[in-house]
């Protein structure tokens, strides 16, 4: 790639005048609001099907919708804020999180509220994407790690209390709660931003470059067909997804074709030839779609094959997120010291362990022969994740930082959207039983362990890229012209 100049309004820095702890306390609350509003609303399903009287599948749009808005659009408002400044996007984005959470609490019908998580989704997509991208351009590079750790232990925070929290808030205060208890938090949010975030400097006028309507339109409708093609039928692939996975397909080529001859292509195709920001967004997908099995596995595992009640299932599965919580600081410390590259293969490591120890192991050793692999995993996931994204954004050119994170984000979700669909088919196949809720114990216990031996085969292949592009121990910057 032809390196370019940093040029005055690109090289964009905080301000002395502003707290460094101010600028992470905003970007912290923003990726949890943000983390909180995937899980919180699962918890809610069953009184939400009772509230409007309709069918569970029916019900599970409200936590779809809010997928599909992150997944379709966090490449686009990345890119956005690349070209229209990310201080005044994000800002935008948390108020429109915010006003979509009182929507949500206040919806009289089922529509209204799918489309209000919509809307929410649309605000988190923003969030995520630039709260990355403002670590680049706020934080010292030699510090980077540190950043994008706490960055990781605040989304494990918020994954992990989202069922719990959202558990006390329906039985206290009813289902409307779910939504409202994130208004003061977003307010609170805006505030932090508002007074604590760089501000934007305007480009010159002949570095401005157009929005690419066309590519963010096709992007949009191929990552839709996708994410509906690997969640409707719960893994059973019948027409409607088969139809689905072509269109998708179908949309890709026409996203590439489209993008080749942009003016100011969404994303930059050449970009993708960078070694480091391809091998990061393959080894992402391929972890994230791991990940996924343990939410999938783990609840049947637990229930059927081990026979916890609903109570010790909850507390067994809050274990991982909450040691990946406590690992995020320390990861983004190792990946400062260390480097990005050893610590991606220290993470990809323990995560190909904790896969093996889960294929291998018999029932006998009971939850805590489950619990100490799924530890293995979760702390290894938090340094690769912390690892990963360091090698990636600690180096990237001021003008792509935005469609750079959200590219890291979208592979991410991808990977857990496969991984809900491609490994849950192979749990099901795998315990031979025509339904997976009446399935024996030892009929679970045996798709448990065979799919995470699959598993295991997609960790290596992240450790045979990981190993294939030392690279990662030296990142080169995208340098890549956008004009």
């Amino acid at each position: 790639m032809k390196p370019i100049n940093t040029t005055p309004d690109e090289a964009v820095s905080t301000p002395p005048a502003l707290s460094a702890r101010g600028v992470l306390a905003s970007l912290s609350l923003s990726m949890l609001l943000s983390s909180l509003g995937t899980s919180i609303a699962n918890v809610g399903l069953p009184t939400l099907a009772q509230a409007f009287d309709v069918s569970f599948q029916a019900v599970q749009w409200i936590v779809l919708a809010y997928l599909l808005a992150i997944t379709t659009l966090i490449v686009s408002v990345g890119r956005l804020g690349d070209l229209t400044g990310r201080r005044r996007l994000l800002l935008a984005g948390i108020s429109v999180f915010t006003v979509a959470s009182a929507l949500c609490g206040f919806a009289p019908t089922l529509g209204l509220l799918i489309a209000a998580r919509a809307l929410q989704g649309l605000g988190a997509a923003t969030m995520m994407a630039l709260t990355l991208a403002f670590v680049g351009e706020t934080v010292a590079k030699a510090k980077t790690g540190r950043a994008m750790g706490l960055l990781g232990m605040m989304s494990a925070i918020g994954t992990a209390l989202g069922p719990s929290l959202g558990g006390v808030l329906i039985a206290g205060l009813g289902w409307r709660a779910l939504f409202l208890f994130t208004v003061p938090l977003g307010v609170l949010a805006l505030l932090l931003a508002y007074r604590y975030l760089p501000t934007d400097y305007p480009k010159p006028t002949s570095r401005r470059v157009g929005f690419d309507f066309t590519g963010t339109l096709l992007l949009a409708l191929t990552l839709a067909a996708y994410a509906l093609a690997m969640t409707m039928g719960r893994g059973h692939f019948g027409p409607l997804n088969i139809a689905l996975l072509l269109a998708a397909f179908v949309g890709a080529g026409l996203f590439i074709l489209a993008e080749a001859k942009a003016v100011s292509p969404l994303i930059q195709l050449t970009t993708l030839r960078d070694p480091v920001l391809s091998a990061s967004l393959a080894m992402s997908a391929l972890v994230s779609t791991v990940m996924m099995a343990t939410l999938v596995v783990g609840p049947f595992y637990l229930d059927h094959a081990l026979g916890l009640d609903p109570a010790q299932v909850g507390l067994t599965l809050s274990v991982g997120p909450c040691f990946a919580a406590l690992t995020g600081i320390p990861a983004g410390r190792l990946t400062d010291r260390f480097g990005a590259w050893r610590t991606t293969l220290a993470g990809l490591i323990a995560v190909a362990l904790g896969c093996l120890s889960l294929a291998l192991l018999p029932q006998r050793f009971g939850a805590y022969g489950y619990l100490a692999p799924i530890v293995v995993i979760t702390v290894g996931y938090a340094l690769f994740q912390t690892a990963n994204n360091t090698a990636v954004m600690a180096d990237v050119h001021p003008g792509q930082r935005g469609v750079i994170a959200g590219m890291l984000n979208l592979s991410r979700n991808l990977g857990l959207i496969t991984g809900a669909s491609a490994l849950g088919a192979v749990f099901v196949l795998a315990s031979a039983a025509n339904d997976i809720t009446t399935a024996p114990a030892d009929a679970v216990g045996s798709g448990m362990r065979i799919t995470f031996a699959v598993a295991l085969v997609l960790i290596i292949t992240a450790l045979a890229i990981a190993l294939s592009n030392r690279a990662l121990a030296a990142r080169p910057p995208l340098t890549e012209n956008l004009s």
